[in-house]
């Protein structure tokens, strides 16, 4: 296949066969990449080649905006992999959420992943892992969740026939309209008394003791579906490269992938320009953004300073500080994928952000009134978009895709909450971090029934 597993550490690059299962290197320590002998493959030319594949829709594979891409992903055979038609996002230009952060019209785009089947980015990675586990002959797959990750994993369990879905989350840190999916779609349920971090502590000791294939984005495959996103963002602008890509940050695999896809585009001639990267923590989860801008940690070429990050989580502890955000799906304070997301800094030009409560939700509530109703986490993006246009960080003119990760849907509590002033929810959830004002508030009105009364009220 020409396919195999590499470690990111420079030092060791030490190399495994894909039909091994791990996560990280067994040499050092270090993450995996997949990585690929691109000189024995058959590499397209352009990337104008996949717009052949628009004819071939009613191939399942093709249809799939993941394996549409396969010549760019190819560690299984095209007929193997798993697919339940992720990918179909659009990349929407928005002249309405422009304005609000400041942009010229034309100039800023939404790549809104909350279209795919189970509402959220997470099955362009799911479809690549499942790929990998059913290749390995895995029985049961196993994730850690604040919830997208888990009705993902469920679902592709359920559909692929991969077997049992098991997953752990946090006390009270998922939103129900994430929590019923997995539900629904039959996982077993786990919630342990603590947060993501413990949890994704947790899953990797059981999936390592019981045999379990582990499907968190500290897999190195499942980073390879999500590469795909920046692909059909190019895609959609017609293989021009945008000047800025904005995504949110949590457990930092979107952010990984798409330094990835860039750094292979780029190596393999498909294109010139690499654009920047911003990446957007919530401030109740901002470890990355602390670790960047205040401790200064960096690739620095894959030496990284791992002191740096042991004394940073060390005091981090000690202070007993735990992530608290509304935008529940970046509440993570111990990224797993914090070194590639380095690299993919470090590649990209990339710069991090932090942004408030308030931020987050006035930016969540302009998006939908521009169209897309987004979970809290995505507005991230469009909020760390509006705080560095006023830096002049991103110029007015720039052009940038902002990735909206998830569904309204997924939280419509938070939602509700915002456009009905509900200033007891927050504070329940943020305490004195909670929402102060609700500036763009779509209020319901209460009118009497009454004909003559609500007529009088639509005049």
């Amino acid at each position: 296949m020409g396919a195999f597993q590499r470690c990111i550490n420079p030092q060791c690059q030490a190399t495994f066969d894909v039909s091994e299962v791990l996560h990280r290197c067994p040499k050092c320590g270090s993450l995996l990449d997949v990585d690929y002998e691109w000189d024995k493959l058959q590499v397209p030319s352009s990337l104008s080649h996949f717009e052949k594949y628009w004819s071939e829709r009613s191939n399942p594979r093709r249809f799939s905006g993941v394996w549409r891409f396969h010549e760019l992903l190819p560690f299984a055979p095209l007929e193997e992999c798993v697919t339940v038609g992720e990918g179909q996002t659009i990349l929407q230009r928005n002249d309405g959420v422009a304005a609000y952060v400041g942009k010229s019209a034309g100039s800023l785009f939404l790549q809104y992943e909350g279209l795919n089947p189970s509402g959220s980015f997470k099955d362009n990675g799911m479809a690549a892992g499942t790929t990998h586990g059913r290749l390995v002959g895995a029985k049961s797959a196993a994730c850690a969740s604040t919830g997208n990750t888990s009705a993902s994993l469920a679902l592709y369990c359920s559909t692929a026939k991969f077997g049992k879905s098991i997953v752990f989350i946090g006390s009270g840190k998922i939103a129900y309209g994430k929590l019923s999916q997995a539900l629904d779609y039959g996982a077993r349920t786990i919630q342990i008394k603590g947060d993501f971090d413990d949890a994704m502590a947790r899953v990797q000791e059981v999936s390592k003791a019981l045999g379990i294939y582990l499907l968190n984005s500290l897999n190195p495959f499942r980073l390879e579906g999500q590469k795909t996103i920046m692909f059909r963002v190019l895609e959609a602008l017609r293989w021009e490269v945008p000047d800025w890509i904005v995504v949110p940050g949590g457990n930092l695999g979107n952010s990984s992938a798409f330094g990835k896809a860039f750094i292979e585009l780029h190596k393999l001639g498909l294109i010139k320009k690499v654009p920047r990267l911003a990446v957007v923590n919530a401030a109740g989860a901002d470890s990355l953004y602390r670790l960047y801008n205040e401790e200064g940690l960096r690739w620095n070429g894959g030496n990284i300073d791992k002191a740096k990050i042991d004394a940073f989580y060390s005091q981090m502890d000690k202070e007993n500080r735990r992530a608290s955000t509304i935008a529940s799906a970046i509440e993570i304070n111990r990224p797993v994928n914090l070194t590639k997301c380095l690299r993919a800094l470090d590649f990209c030009d990339g710069v991090v952000r932090k942004v408030s409560e308030q931020e987050i939700l006035d930016a969540k509530a302009q998006i939908g009134a521009n169209g897309f109703g987004c979970e809290p986490a995505s507005a991230a993006s469009v909020a760390g978009a509006k705080q560095l246009v006023a830096e002049g960080v991103i110029g007015k003119d720039e052009r940038i895709a902002c990735v909206l990760t998830g569904h309204q849907l997924k939280d419509p509590n938070a939602t509700v909450a915002y456009h009905g002033n509900d200033r007891e929810f927050y504070e329940k959830i943020l305490g004195t971090r909670g929402v102060k004002t609700t500036e763009f508030a779509n209020r319901p009105i209460v009118v009497d029934n009454d004909v003559d009364r609500i007529l009088d009220l639509l005049k």
